[in-house]
C-alpha cells in the first residue's frame, strides 16, 4: 500500500467572495473531479490541469427515476413475500390451494420481470457512470 505524502501546508489564505463569485467557483468545482474545494482552487492557482465532468441532465433525470423505480419494485417484492408467507399458513384449507398455486405462479412471473428490470437498470447505471 502506498503511503500518503504528508502535507506541509501551514499557511492559510482567507479570501472573501461575493455570492455570485462564490456560486461561479462552486459551480466549476462541482463540475470537476476534485474532492475538495481547496484542491480545486489550488490547482487553478498553480495552473495544474483540472479534470471536468460533463453530465447530461436528461440522463441524470432518467437515472433518478430509475433508482426510484428499483426501490419501489423491491418494496413490492417484499410485500409479495410477506403475503406469500401468510398464505402458506392457510395452505391446509382446500378452497385456498388453487388460489395459492395461481399466486405462486404469478409471483414467479413478476419476480422474473423484476429481475429483468434490475439487470437492465444496472446496465443503464454502469453506462451513466462511465460518462
Amino acid at each position: 500500500m502506498m503511503e500518503r505524502k504528508k502535507s506541509n501546508r501551514t499557511r492559510i489564505v482567507g479570501l472573501r467572495f461575493t455570492p455570485e463569485e462564490y456560486a461561479t467557483i462552486e459551480s466549476k468545482f462541482r463540475g470537476s473531479t476534485c474532492r475538495k474545494l481547496s484542491d480545486h482552487i489550488r490547482k487553478h492557482l498553480f495552473d495544474k490541469p483540472i479534470v471536468t465532468t460533463y453530465r447530461n441532465q436528461s440522463l441524470d433525470d432518467l437515472m433518478e427515476e430509475t433508482v426510484e423505480l428499483r426501490t419501489e419494485l423491491s418494496a413490492i417484492g417484499n410485500n409479495i413475500n410477506q403475503i406469500a408467507k401468510k398464505l402458506n399458513t392457510v395452505r391446509q384449507i382446500a378452497q385456498f390451494r388453487e388460489s395459492i398455486l395461481r399466486f405462486e405462479l404469478e409471483k414467479t412471473i413478476l419476480f422474473n420481470k423484476i429481475d429483468e428490470i434490475k439487470t437492465h437498470t444496472q446496465k443503464i447505471s454502469e453506462q451513466w457512470l462511465q460518462l
